[in-house]
């Protein structure tokens, strides 16, 4: 039987949609079933109580969580997100409640025995509840207490070889794709350059002294499986300086229906016959290619977007000089409203030890680090002191690439009483004033 009453969160369970309140509750009943089989290190209600107090927050409107000073390991800033319940008189089981990150494989590639040895290791020292993967990219396992954090340390790092991920004003775990390992379209190795990095700035990632948050992201192509451009302040993605390669043989395949448009994706029957004018050459963004028989592709004008690719696999495939676009700035709404990146570097060579890519990115926090204030990201930096201060602290020449958007009327500076309204007003303004 529940120990708490929890009607608002019964009804999370009654969508279409696998709920976290059912795995919750799950887990309740396994730990209840498992005691004194188990010498479990929490207690063993600790699930219960958590359905108690998220309850409790929907019915209030409001957390239930409080900042009760800084935990963690030793030698460490991060990795450990503290929590403690406002209310541990009601719910003793999560009067601690303290999160680990735990830092990723570069690709997120585990073997069943790693993750059964962690499985076991979260269930005797913590609540057993685990995030695989959130928003953060780290393997988050939830909710444990104080006297915990250094036993569950020691076995990750001298059992299990593995780090704590990043939390706090520090570099947060990197995470990338799978790039080459599974991908034909990846255009470097996002494993090794997110291992090389991971290692490189161990500093950085579990000694915060950074004004806040830092996150690298690594895509392989403009794809953007890992959303990197939109997510990460410091965002690497795949690109292609030459033309895209075209098996005309096969773009005849794919017009003749002797193969599947969008590798097999078009099946549906009501979209009937493939049409490459309706659904590949009407739909480029820069209206870069055309169709005649033969398929042809003004590539000054690609943009990379990968959507022919991906509907004609077989037919057409990235350039042969590869290497990556540098972006800049990505961020969620928290202070100043979301953020895409900005893009930095329009190409360069992803090739170990990856000094170029260092050497902009170290700059870049040089700057943050003596500008920044206090949570503030380098996003907001870069909208606050402007993007030519930061081309100026990198040493990186501008480009007409740089530009976020032209002027809509580069030329004419209009007084707003001086406009009647409609472009066509403005132009017989502009004529009548200057008797033209």
């Amino acid at each position: 039987m529940a120990k708490h009453q929890t009607p608002l969160l019964d009804q999370l369970e009654s969508g279409p949609w696998p709920s976290f309140v059912s795995d919750i509750k799950q887990h309740a009943e396994f730990r209840h079933a498992n005691e004194g089989k188990v010498e479990y290190q929490i207690p063993v209600d600790v699930c219960d109580d958590l359905l108690g107090a998220l309850e409790l927050s929907y019915v209030d409107g409001e957390t239930h969580w409080k900042h009760g000073g800084i935990v963690g390991v030793f030698g460490y800033g991060g990795g450990v997100i503290g929590r403690y319940s406002d209310s541990p008189e009601k719910f003793p089981g999560v009067a601690h409640f303290h999160t680990i990150r735990i830092n990723q494989p570069a690709g997120k590639y585990y073997t069943t025995k790693y993750l059964r040895q962690l499985a076991d290791l979260w269930d005797f020292r913590g609540s057993g509840l685990m995030n695989l993967h959130g928003a953060t990219g780290d393997l988050v396992c939830l909710g444990t207490t104080t006297p915990q954090l250094e036993e569950i340390f020691y076995t990750l790092t001298h059992d299990f070889n593995t780090d704590l991920g990043g939390s706090g004003g520090n570099l947060r775990t990197p995470a990338d794709c799978l790039g080459q390992s599974r991908c034909e379209f990846a255009c470097y190795d996002t494993q090794d350059l997110c291992h090389t990095l991971t290692n490189d700035y161990q500093d950085e990632l579990h000694r915060p002294a950074f004004p806040y948050k830092f996150k690298f992201k690594f895509d392989g192509c403009p794809n953007g499986c890992v959303a990197s451009i939109a997510r990460s302040d410091f965002s690497v993605i795949g690109t292609w300086k030459d033309e895209i390669k075209v098996d005309q043989d096969a773009v005849k395949g794919y017009v003749k229906g002797d193969f599947k448009p969008n590798a097999g994706a078009h099946d549906n029957p009501k979209w009937g016959k493939f049409d490459i004018v309706k659904e590949v050459i009407d739909l480029c963004p820069t209206k870069c290619m055309s169709y005649d028989g033969a398929l042809k592709i003004n590539n000054k004008e690609c943009t990379r977007c990968m959507h022919c690719i991906n509907t004609m696999p077989r037919a057409l495939h990235i350039g042969d000089e590869r290497g990556a676009s540098l972006f800049v700035g990505a961020k969620a709404p928290i202070l100043d409203g979301a953020q895409m990146g900005s893009l930095l570097v329009p190409f360069v060579p992803v090739e170990s030890p990856y000094d170029e890519i260092k050497e902009v990115i170290e700059k870049l926090w040089d700057w943050w680090m003596e500008e920044g204030k206090n949570r503030e990201r380098i996003g907001e930096l870069i909208k606050r002191q402007g993007f030519p201060k930061m081309l100026e602290v990198t040493g990186i020449k501008a480009d007409a690439r740089h530009v976020l958007e032209p002027r809509s009327n580069p030329y004419i500076f209009w007084k707003e009483e001086d406009v009647p309204g409609g472009w066509q007003r403005d132009i017989n303004v502009y004529r009548k004033k200057h008797a033209l």
